[in-house]
């Protein structure tokens, strides 16, 4: 899903499950899960000294739990908070809590109705996450030593939340934005026009540095956000003109403007595809024929 007009920074060479110190709140551990969307792995994040917050506790992987409980004094987990509800983010709050007796705070659980009245059953979803607080935009968690506010940044998902550390001008970012790739929009839970919305959103703010959900660091926020929407606007006129031109389906639309993407991502490009498409629609700019997915015939208004 790469674009050569973002700066993106693949350089990340870290060991699993071995915690990395990254500013003097924020320690990092990478879960043993790489692949094609994950890149190296899930990031989990240690904030805080005493009471530690411990952000996005991974995949439901015994050993990646067993490092943050290694990573973490006894008795010094105080809250577990989530950006989203995926697999690899969120499963492993339960085991954590379990083990730990901290409460599990953040989005809300997994559960989307699309503009079009859908309902998404998603499988990339934990159906188990029950956090024993859900977070709304601005809500505050508190520790000893460091403050986090919640951030809704729907958009990868409808219940994606971002979270901000006052005092070192960071920001978890989740998989809202990564700086080893573009962010996976896949209707109908993701939507497009939501996640346009939330760049929008940070691009307002003053962020020195983002920790997102997988991979290093984003150390130019304000550059690289802009970059993204700017990558977005300029996909969203290719497949328009696509339309226009009478490409009529995702297919089709995949073909010419993704050309020479390998195979195991042209899932996920149809996918992004059929997200601008949604909102094409829902601006009254593409007609739909059918129902709102991959299989669905999309023509000029």
């Amino acid at each position: 899903m790469a674009s050569d007009d973002i700066p993106f920074d693949r350089a990340l060479d870290a060991r699993p499950d071995w915690p990395t110190r990254l500013s003097p709140l924020v320690r990092r551990l990478i879960a043993n899960n790489g692949g094609p969307f994950t890149f190296t792995g899930t990031c989990t994040y240690l904030v805080g000294a005493r009471d530690v917050t411990v952000i996005d506790p991974g995949p439901a992987d015994p050993q990646h739990q067993a490092a943050i409980l290694s990573a973490v004094a006894p008795g010094h987990v105080a809250r577990i908070l989530v950006t989203h509800s995926h697999k690899d983010h969120a499963p492993g709050a339960a085991t954590l809590q379990a083990a730990t007796g901290a409460p599990v705070l953040g989005c809300a659980p997994y559960g989307r109705r699309s503009a079009f009245g859908a309902v998404s059953t998603d499988a990339s979803h934990d159906a188990a996450y029950r956090p024993d607080t859900a977070l709304a935009d601005g809500d505050a968690v508190e520790g000893s030593d460091h403050r986090l506010v919640a951030l809704a940044t729907p958009g990868h998902t409808a219940n994606h939340l971002a979270f901000a550390l006052d005092g070192e001008a960071g920001l978890f970012s989740g998989d809202h934005v990564m700086a080893w790739s573009t962010t996976v929009v896949a209707p109908p839970d993701g939507s497009m026009r939501d996640y346009m919305a939330s760049l929008d959103k940070l691009q307002a703010r003053a962020d020195a540095v983002y920790w997102p959900g997988h991979g290093g660091p984003v150390t130019n926020p304000a550059r690289f956000v802009r970059a993204l929407a700017i990558h977005r606007r300029q996909r969203e006129n290719a497949i328009l003109a696509r339309i226009q031109g009478g490409d009529g389906n995702v297919a089709a639309i995949v073909a010419a403007i993704y050309a020479g993407l390998p195979p195991a991502l042209k899932g996920a490009a149809g996918l992004s595809v059929l997200a601008h498409l949604i909102d094409l629609a829902e601006r009254d700019l593409v007609v739909i024929e059918g129902e709102p997915g991959p299989a669905a015939t999309f023509r000029p208004r």
